[in-house]
C-alpha cells in the first residue's frame, strides 16, 4: 500500500462507514488495498474501531510499507497463465507448490466460531467464476448423431463439458479433470472404432465392440456400481455394457473367459484388481491388449495408502503405452487439486491441451461448508456427549429452516442409535413437532406401506419424521426410505456412507457425525477417509430445487485442521509409492517388464514419486547435481531388490546388475501377496504340515498384524473356538489365534454377533482364500506333496465355506431336506456309489420321493470323476516315463462345470512326501480322455514299491482320487555300456582320402578332419565292416557316410570293372531325400556316378551304371514289399541316415531289407545323433563292437552353451508374452553382427513373437530400425522387399527380422534366408516342424516353449503335447557352427527341465514304434494273406530282423510284454497279432 495516495484512505475510510454488507465491503476492499494486503482487510472488517482509529491504522500501515525498500535483490518470473485454469482465486493459479512450500491458505470469506462444546470454522460457497469471452455453451443439436444420443433430453452441454469437449472429444490427449471428461472420452473411443454401415442401419451396429475395451478405476465397490448404472443408462441405445462383476475374482486362478471380455466394452473395477489383471503378462490376454481408454476415477488418492496401487498401474500402462506402440489414453478424475501440475506430469497430461482445472465454484449447487472440532478428549465420555449435542443443535436448526437433513454415521447400529439419539433431544426440549410431516399429503399413504415393514425401529421413527438407511436392512425398506425421503415426508435421514456412494439422494444438508470408523483392514478404528467426506458432501443440496446446499462434519478437536486442510485441498497430493515399492518391484520383475537396475531405474521415472523430488528427501545441491535423480533411484531400486533377492522372490547378481523372477517371486505377484508375508512363509513353511498348522501360518501372514484381539471380543471367540474342528495356535490371547478362529468360522459357517468381529470375519475371508491358493502353489512349486494336498483342501473349503469332511454333494444347489437326509445316513456314500442307483433307491434312502431322488442322482453324475490308468515305459536304466490316462467319469453340464474343469495331476513318491512330476490340466465337454506322461528318475539299487498318482480338482471339494503304480516285477534296461570315448589323437588331413579328385572337391568345405572323423575313419573308410556312428549333432557324420560311399564306388570301379553296383542311400521323409540328392550331386557329376531318387520297383532295378539310390523310408517299404525281390539287384552299401528319427516306417523298412539281403554281402553304416544306449541298434544293424562308435553330445568340438530357462505359466498368449523379454537378452548376448533363429510352436505364433522382440528392440535401443544392421541402405533394403510377393513380410525385414515357414511361397522363403546368410535379416522365426528344412545356422538359436497343441481328427478337442526330444536336438543343431561359438537357449516347463537336461547331455532314448502303428499290423495282416508268412514260425523268424525283437527283451515292460527269451516274446507278439486278425 506504500504506492497509493492519500485519497484511497479517504475512500476506505468512506466504505468502511457505508451501511453496505460484509460481502460488498470486503470485495471493494480487496480491490482498494490488493491481495498483497488481504489480512489487513480482514482485520478492518472484524474490528469495531471508531472512525479516526480505523484511518489511524491504516495510515500506520502506509508508513510500514513505504519504509520498505522497493529491490529485495531477487526476481522472481512472472507466474506462468495456463489456458484451462478455471479459480475464483489467483492464489491456486499454477498449482504446484514451490520446493519449499507446505500448504495453502483458507478461502476468503473463512470465519472461526468458538462455543464452550466446540470450535466452528465455517467456510462460504467460492464465488463463481465469471465465463471467458471464448467460452459458451454447447449446444446438443450441433453434437455429431452419436454424441447427441448420448445427452437424451439435454439442450446445452454444461459449463464444464463444453469446457472440455474440444479435447475430450475432439483429440486423444491424455486429460487430468473432473467426472464430466469421462462419458466425452468414451464417446471418443466408440467414434474412433466405428465401421462404414448402410445409412439405414442403426448407429449403434457401426460400432466394432471387438476392437476396443475401456477400463474405468474406481476406488469403491460401490462407486463402482454406481459407475456402471450410470454409464448403462447413458449408452444403452448404443447397446454398450459397462460391467463391474467381472473383475471381482479375478485374483490368482479366476481368469476372464474370451466370452466374458467380448460381452462387454466397459470395465469398472477397483485399483487393486487392475493392478492383478495387468500383473499377467498380457493382463488376461484380450484384456489389456485392447485397451484404449484407461480412466481413473478419485486420483486425489495419491495421497493415500492406496496411492501406491495407482502409481503402479499408471507406471505400467504409460510403459505398456511405449513397448506396444499402441494408443492408451489416460483420463484423470479428481477433486480439486492443489498440486494440480505435478499429478499432470505423472499422468503425461500436457499443461497446456490436457489439464482442466475448475475449483469448488464449478459444483452445480454451492456449497457452505461447516468444520466442527467437539472439545473433550477423544473417545471420553464427554466428547461423545457434546457430539451428540453439537450435531442435535445443527439439525435443529436446519429443520426448524425448512430444510431435509442426512446424517452420515459410520455404522449399521449406529443409524437407529443417532435417530433415537436426536428425537430424546427434541423431546427434551420440546421441539419433537418441527420434525413431525403428518401433514404430507402422502403420509398416510406411505405410514400404510412402512406398515408392511418388519422393521421395528423404522416403522416407531418414521412416525416422527425421522428416518434410516444402511446396507443392512432389507432392498424394499431401503427403497422404500429412498422414496420417503426424495418426496420429502421424512425430515431427517440417518444414513451410512453406502448411501452417498451408491444412491444419488440429495438434500439440503449433509452431517457427518464423528469422524472414527472400524476398519477391518487395519483392525482398529481409523480416520474417515476425505474420499467419502467428499461424497458425501457432494450430496448437499438439490440441483433445480434450491441455490445452495451446507455440509457438516462433526469431528473431535484435535482432527478439525486435518479435514479443514485436507477438504479444502490445502495439503499437497503427495507420494506413497515408497510403502509399496518392494511388492512393485516385484510385480515388474515377474510379469518380465524390468529385468536389471537401469531398466528399474527408468521404470521409477514413471511414477509419481519421481515427479516429487522434495520427497525423496533430498537436499537442493544433490538435486542441481543429479537433475534426473539417477542415483537415488538406481539406490531404491537396488535396496528393494536385495530385499527381494534375500526372501528368494528374485534373483539377483550384483555384479551385472540383472534380475530375473523366480517361482516364489511369481506366486506373490499373481496372488498380491506383500513381500513381508513371504518372509514370515520363509520361516514358518514346511514339507509336512497339518490343517492346524497351515492355519497357523497363515494366520501370521502380514496381511492380518492388523487384527488385533479386544476384551469384549474374547468370550464370543473362545465360545466359537469349542466349535470349530482345528486347533488353535495360542487360542484367544493371540491376533493369530483370532484369525484362525474366525476363518474356522467362516468355513463352518457359523454366525458372528459383535460387530467389530463381523467386519473382522469379512475381512478375514475375504483375503484368507488368496493367500491359502498361494500357499497351495508354492508347495506344489517346492513339489512337497503332503501339505499341497492339506492346502488344496484348505483352499477350497475356505472358497466353498466346506470342510473336507463335510457332505460333497452339498456343493450343488440341492433341497435343504435332500442334503439334511443325506448327512443322517448310518454310513457314508460317495459321490460315485450315488451316481449307480436308481432315483426310487435314492428317493427312499433320504426318505423322500423319488423327484427328489433324481434331483440327487443328477447331482452324484455331474459330480467330476475320473478314471485313471497308467502304463510303464523305462527309457534308460534309471529312467522311467509313467503314461497316465485321465478319463472323464461324470456328466457335463455347462450351467454347473462352465467351460472347463481345472485339475492338478502329479506323481508324488510311495511316502507321499515328495512330488516327483506334476501338470495342470483343463477337463472340457469335448474331453473324452486326457494322455500325460510324466518322467521320473528312478534308483537302480532300491527302487520304490510303488508311485502314486494323484488327482485333484481345483475348484470341487472331495473331487480327488488316487492311483497306485505299482513297481513289481519292473525290470528296468541294464545300464548301457559307456560311450565310446572322444580320443586325443592328431587330426588327418584330407589327403588321407587317397583320391586326388576328392579331395579337390571337397577342399572348400574340409582342411582336417575334426576328432570324431578321424576316430572313425578307419572303420568306414578302410574296412569293408558294418558301422554305426553315433555321433552329437553337426560333427560332421553325414560327411563320413558319402565319403564311405564314394570309396565303395571308387574300389567298384578300380577292382571290378565290369560289375555295376549301387549304393542305397535312405533317409526318413522327402525333404531330407531331396536335400542329400543336391549334396550328392555336387560330387557326382565330376566322379560320373549317378545319383537318383528312387522308390517303388526303382529302389531294386538293374543298373546300367554306378548309381546311389536316394530312398525314403516309406518308399522303401514300398520296395520291399514286392513280391520278386528274389531276382532283384541288391546294394552293395546301405546307408541309413538320421537313425534319430526311426519311426515304423523306417524300421520295417530297413528290417525286411536286412532280412532279404541276409545271404548277400551288402554292408549296412547306420548314422545317428547321440543316443543313450546303442547297443541294440548296433545288433540290430549287424554291427561289430569293433565298429561301434557312440559318442556322448558333449563330446561335439564346437563350442556350444547351453541355457535353461524355466516357466510355470500354462502354454498361453501369456507364456510367450513372457518369454519374449528373456529371447531378446538373448538375442543381445551376441555382438550385432551376430544372428539368431527363434523356434516358435505354430506358424501363427511367428508374427506375434516377431513383433515382441521387434518392440523389446525399439524399447532398448529407441530406434525403429529393430534389429536392422545400420549398414544395409534403404535403397538395398527397398529392392530387396519389393521382390516379396507377401507384403506382410516387409515391416518386419525392413527391422531384421524375418519368417520362414512352408505357408508362404518358394521364393519368399529363399529370399528371406537369402536376407539372413546377407545380414539383412538378423533374426529368423520359424516353427517348430522347420527345424528340419532349414538349411542355416546362427549364433544364438531359442527354443520359445517346448509343447504345441495338437488337433485330434476325431473331433475330441484340442491336446497340448511336447516337442520331441530328437525336435529339440535338431534345433539345438542349428547353433552348432564350425567356425565360431554357438549358443542355445531352450525354455520350457519347469517340470520338464530334468527331461530334457539329462537327454540331451547322455543321449536321446530310443525305442521301437511298431507296436503302436498301423504300418506293421498292416503289413503283417498282407503277408498273412498273400501267404509270404504261413505260421508262427515264419513270423517269428520275420520279426527277429526287427529291431523290436531286441528291445523286447532288452525292455520288455515298456512293451508291456513278459521277459524272457527273443523267442519267446517274440511268440507272444505273434499271438498279439493273430488275435488281431480275427
Amino acid at each position: 500500500m506504500r504506492s497509493k495516495p492519500k485519497e484511497v484512505i479517504e475512500a476506505i475510510s468512506d466504505l468502511l462507514s457505508s451501511t453496505h454488507p460484509d460481502d460488498a465491503i470486503s470485495g471493494e476492499l480487496a480491490d482498494l488495498v490488493g491481495f498483497e494486503d488481504i489480512e489487513l482487510v480482514a482485520d478492518l472488517l472484524t474490528s469495531s474501531l471508531a472512525p479516526q482509529d480505523v484511518r489511524r491504522r491504516m495510515e500506520e500501515t502506509l508508513r510500514e510499507n513505504a519504509s520498505r525498500p522497493l529491490f529485495t535483490g531477487v526476481a522472481e518470473e512472472a507466474q506462468e497463465v495456463l489456458p484451462h485454469v478455471y479459480s475464483s482465486s489467483s492464489t491456486v493459479q499454477g498449482g504446484s507448490l514451490s520446493q519449499f512450500g507446505t500448504k495453502y491458505v483458507l478461502p476468503l470469506g473463512t470465519t472461526r466460531h468458538d462455543n464452550e462444546e466446540y470450535e466452528e470454522v465455517i467456510i462460504p460457497p467460492a464465488k463463481v467464476v465469471p465465463p471467458r469471452e471464448t467460452e459458451r455453451l454447447i449446444l446438443v443439436s450441433e453434437l455429431d448423431p452419436l454424441a447427441k444420443g448420448s445427452f437424451p433430453g439435454y439442450t446445452t452441454l454444461n459449463r464444464v463439458q463444453s469446457i472440455i469437449f474440444p479435447t475430450a472429444y475432439g483429440s486423444n490427449e491424455n486429460i487430468l479433470g473432473k467426472t464430466d471428461v469421462a462419458m466425452l472420452a468414451i464417446l471418443r473411443v466408440l467414434d474412433q472404432h466405428r465401421l462404414p454401415i448402410n445409412p439405414s442401419s442403426p448407429l449403434h451396429a457401426s460400432i466394432n465392440r471387438n476392437a476396443f475395451q475401456i477400463i474405468y478405476v474406481a476406488p469403491m465397490k460401490a462407486l463402482a456400481s454406481e459407475i456402471v448404472r450410470k454409464l448403462g443408462k447413458r449408452l444403452q441405445w448404443l447397446s454398450i455394457k459397462p460391467m463391474h462383476r467381472l473383475l471381482t475374482s479375478c485374483i490368482g486362478d479366476m481368469q476372464l473367459t474370451k466370452a466374458e471380455v467380448a460381452e462387454t466394452q466397459i470395465i469398472v473395477t477397483t485399483p487393486e484388481k487392475w493392478d492383478v489383471v495387468t500383473r499377467k503378462p498380457t493382463g488376461e490376454g484380450e484384456l489389456a491388449s485392447k485397451l484404449k481408454l484407461l480412466i481413473i476415477d478419485e486420483v486425489h488418492l495419491l495421497n493415500e495408502e492406496r496411492g501406491a496401487v495407482i502409481e503402479t498401474i499408471v507406471a505400467r500402462t504409460l510403459r505398456q503405452v511405449e513397448s506396444s506402440q499402441s494408443v492408451i489414453r489416460i483420463v484423470g478424475l479428481s477433486a480439486t487439486l492443489p498440486n494440480y501440475l505435478d499429478v499432470a506430469e505423472f499422468l503425461s497430461v500436457s499443461r497446456y491441451t490436457g489439464l482442466f482445472f475448475f475449483d469448488s465454484s464449478f459444483r452445480p449447487i454451492p456449497l457452505e461448508q461447516h468444520f466442527i472440532g467437539v472439545r473433550g478428549k477423544p473417545g471420553s465420555a464427554q466428547s461423545k456427549k457434546n457430539l451428540d449435542r453439537v450435531t442435535y443443535e445443527k439439525v435443529s436448526e436446519l429443520v426448524q429452516q425448512g430444510h431435509q437433513v442426512m446424517v452420515f454415521v459410520h455404522s449399521r447400529k449406529e443409524t437407529v442409535k443417532a435417530a433415537q439419539a436426536l428425537k430424546d433431544s427434541a423431546t427434551i426440549d420440546g421441539t419433537l413437532d418441527d420434525y413431525n410431516c403428518e401433514e404430507h399429503p402422502q403420509w398416510s399413504l406411505f405410514r400404510r406401506s412402512i406398515g408392511e415393514s418388519r422393521n421395528k425401529e423404522m416403522k416407531q421413527l418414521f412416525d416422527q419424521g425421522f428416518g434410516i438407511h444402511h446396507a443392512g436392512m432389507l432392498r424394499s425398506d431401503r427403497n422404500m426410505m429412498e422414496r420417503m425421503f426424495e418426496a420429502r415426508a421424512i425430515k431427517v435421514l440417518c444414513c451410512t456412507a453406502t448411501l452417498a456412494w451408491g444412491v444419488n439422494l440429495p438434500a439440503h444438508a449433509v452431517v457427518i457425525k464423528g469422524t472414527q470408523l472400524y476398519d477391518s483392514a487395519r483392525g482398529s478404528f481409523v480416520d474417515l477417509s476425505v474420499l467419502d467426506v467428499l461424497q458425501v458432501f457432494g450430496r448437499a443440496g438439490r440441483p433445480g430445487l434450491e441455490t445452495r446446499g451446507e455440509g457438516y462434519i462433526c469431528t473431535t478437536e484435535d482432527k478439525l485442521t486435518h479435514y479443514l486442510d485436507a477438504v479444502t485441498s490445502q495439503n499437497p497430493i503427495e507420494s506413497r509409492f515408497i510403502s509399496g515399492i518392494d511388492d512393485a518391484l516385484n510385480a515388474e520383475i515377474a510379469l518380465g517388464t524390468v529385468s536389471n537396475v537401469d531398466e528399474g531405474v527408468r521404470w521409477l521415472g514413471y511414477t509419481y514419486l519421481y515427479q516429487l523430488t522434495v520427497l525423496l528427501g533430498m537436499p537442493r545441491d544433490h538435486v542441481l547435481e543429479d537433475p534426473q535423480l539417477g542415483q537415488k533411484r538406481n539406490s531404491l531400486v537396488t535396496l528393494a531388490a536385495r530385499k527381494l533377492a534375500d526372501a528368494g522372490m528374485i534373483s539377483y547378481t550384483p555384479k551385472t546388475g540383472t534380475f530375473s523372477t523366480t517361482n516364489l517371486g511369481r506366486i506373490a505377484a499373481r496372488y498380491y501377496i506383500k513381500y513381508a508375508s513371504i518372509e514370515v512363509f520363509n520361516k514358518e513353511f514346511k514339507p509336512k504340515m497339518t490343517e492346524a498348522d497351515v492355519l497357523a501360518m497363515l494366520s501370521m501372514s502380514t496381511e492380518f498384524e492388523q487384527i488385533k484381539v479386544r476384551e469384549s471380543e474374547v468370550k464370543e471367540l473362545e465360545l466359537l473356538m469349542g466349535i470349530i474342528p482345528c486347533d488353535v495356535r495360542g487360542g484367544t490371547d493371540t491376533n493369530q489365534g483370532k484369525v484362525s478362529i474366525l476363518l474356522q468360522s467362516y468355513i463352518s459357517r457359523l454366525p458372528v454377533e459383535d460387530f467389530a468381529l463381523v467386519s473382522d470375519a469379512a475381512y478375514v475371508a475375504q483375503n484368507g482364500g488368496r493367500i491359502a491358493r498361494a500357499l497351495l502353489d508354492i508347495a506344489i512349486s517346492r513339489k512337497w506333496a503332503r501339505v499341497a494336498t492339506v492346502l488344496m483342501g484348505i483352499t477350497k473349503a475356505i472358497e466353498k465355506r466346506l470342510w473336507p469332511f463335510d457332505e460333497p454333494l452339498r456343493q450343488f444347489d440341492l433341497k435343504a431336506d435332500i442334503i439334511y437326509g443325506l448327512q443322517n445316513l448310518g454310513e457314508e456314500y460317495s459321490p460315485a456309489e450315488l451316481a449307480s442307483m436308481t432315483a426310487a433307491d435314492l428317493g427312499k434312502l433320504v426318505r423322500l420321493n423319488e423327484r427328489h431322488g433324481q434331483a440327487l442322482r443328477t447331482a452324484a453324475l455331474q459330480f467330476p470323476t475320473v478314471m485313471m490308468t497308467s502304463s510303464l515305459r523305462p527309457l534308460g536304466s534309471d529312467v522311467l516315463r509313467i503314461a497316465v490316462c485321465v478319463t472323464r467319469g461324470f456328466d457335463w453340464s455347462s450351467k454347473v462345470h462352465d467351460s472347463g474343469e481345472p485339475f492338478w495331476l502329479w506323481v508324488e513318491d510311495h511316502e507321499g512326501v515328495e512330488i516327483l512330476q506334476f501338470v495342470h490340466l483343463v477337463l472340457r465337454e469335448s474331453t473324452k480322455s486326457l494322455d500325460v506322461n510324466f518322467v521320473v528318475s528312478i534308483s537302480n539299487s532300491s527302487p520304490p514299491p510303488y508311485f502314486t498318482v494323484r488327482f485333484l480338482s481345483d475348484r470341487w471339494m472331495g473331487a480327488e482320487d488316487e492311483h497306485h503304480v505299482s513297481l513289481d516285477g519292473l525290470i528296468m534296461p541294464a545300464s548301457s555300456p559307456d560311450h565310446t570315448s572322444r580320443l586325443d589323437l592328431p587330426f588327418l588331413p584330407r589327403s588321407s582320402l587317397g583320391l586326388a579328385v576328392l579331395e579337390e572337391l571337397y577342399s572348400p568345405k574340409l582342411h582336417d578332419f575334426n576328432a570324431i572323423q578321424t576316430q572313425v575313419f578307419w572303420s568306414l573308410i578302410n574296412t569293408s565292416m558294418n558301422a554305426l556312428i553315433s555321433a552329437p549333432v553337426s560333427c560332421g557324420k553325414s560327411l563320413m557316410g558319402h565319403l564311405t560311399i564314394w570309396s565303395v564306388e571308387t574300389f567298384l570301379k578300380c577292382r571290378l570293372e565290369f560289375t555295376k553296383s549301387f549304393v542305397l542311400f535312405i533317409v526318413p521323409n522327402r525333404n531330407l531325400a531331396v536335400q542329400s540328392l543336391s549334396d550328392f550331386r555336387a560330387v557326382s557329376d565330376a566322379l560320373g556316378i549317378a545319383v537318383e531318387l528312387s522308390s517303388g520297383e526303382g529302389v531294386f532295378g538293374s543298373c546300367r551304371t554306378n548309381v546311389i539310390r536316394i530312398v525314403t523310408s516309406s518308399g522303401l517299404l514300398e520296395a520291399v514289399g514286392q513280391q520278386n525281390l528274389r531276382h532283384a539287384s541288391y546294394p552293395c552299401l546301405v546307408v541309413c541316415d538320421n537313425l534319430e528319427q526311426l519311426d515304423a516306417s523306417y524300421e520295417l523298412s530297413i528290417s525286411l531289407l536286412r532280412h532279404t539281403t541276409q545271404n548277400h554281402p551288402t554292408r549296412y553304416i547306420g548314422l545317428s545323433s547321440s543316443l543313450n544306449d546303442p547297443t541294440d541298434f548296433a545288433s540290430w544293424l549287424g554291427v561289430d563292437t569293433v565298429a561301434l562308435h557312440s559318442f556322448r553330445p558333449t563330446d561335439r568340438e564346437q563350442s556350444l552353451t547351453i541355457t535353461y530357462q524355466t516357466f510355470t505359466i500354462p502354454h498361453s498368449a501369456a507364456l510367450f508374452k513372457s518369454m519374449s523379454k528373456p529371447a531378446y537378452t538373448a538375442i543381445k548376448s551376441v555382438p550385432p553382427s551376430e544372428s539368431a533363429l527363434i523356434f516358435v510352436p505354430s506358424r501363427s505364433h511367428c508374427r506375434t513373437v516377431a513383433q515382441e522382440l521387434i518392440t523389446q528392440c525399439a524399447l532398448d535401443m529407441e530406434s525403429e530400425r529393430g534389429f536392422l544392421s545400420q549398414s544395409v541402405s534403404p535403397l538395398h533394403l527397398e529392392d530387396y522387399s519389393a521382390r516379396l510377393q507377401d507384403p506382410t513380410l516387409v515391416d518386419f525385414v525392413t527391422r531384421g527380422v524375418g519368417i520362414f515357414h512352408s505357408g508362404l511361397s518358394k521364393a519368399d522363403r529363399n529370399l528371406i534366408l537369402e536376407l539372413f546368410v546377407e545380414g539383412v535379416v538378423r533374426v529368423l522365426l520359424a516353427p517348430r516342424d522347420a527345424c528340419w528344412t532349414l538349411p542355416v545356422r546362427a549364433a544364438v538359436v531359442v527354443v520359445m516353449g517346448t509343447q504345441y497343441v495338437h488337433l485330434e481328427r476325431d473331433g475330441s478337442g484340442p491336446q497340448l503335447r511336447d516337442y520331441s526330444l530328437v525336435d529339440v536336438v535338431q534345433m539345438q543343431s542349428r547353433a552348432v557352427r564350425h567356425d565360431a561359438p554357438g549358443h542355445f537357449f531352450l525354455f520350457c516347463q519347469a517340470e520338464a527341465r530334468d527331461t530334457f537336461t539329462k537327454f540331451l547331455a547322455d543321449g536321446l532314448p530310443l525305442e521301437s514304434e511298431l507296436l503302436d502303428s498301423s504300418v506293421f499290423g498292416n503289413w503283417y495282416k498282407t503277408r498273412r494273406r498273400d501267404g509270404s508268412i504261413r505260421n508262427k514260425q515264419d513270423a517269428v523268424q520275420a520279426l527277429s530282423f526287427t529291431l523290436l525283437a531286441r528291445r523286447l527283451v532288452s525292455n520288455p515292460v515298456y512293451y508291456d510284454v513278459e521277459a524272457g527269451s527273443r523267442n519267446e516274446v517274440l511268440s507272444r507278439i505273434v499271438d498279439r497279432l493273430e488275435e488281431n486278425l480275427l
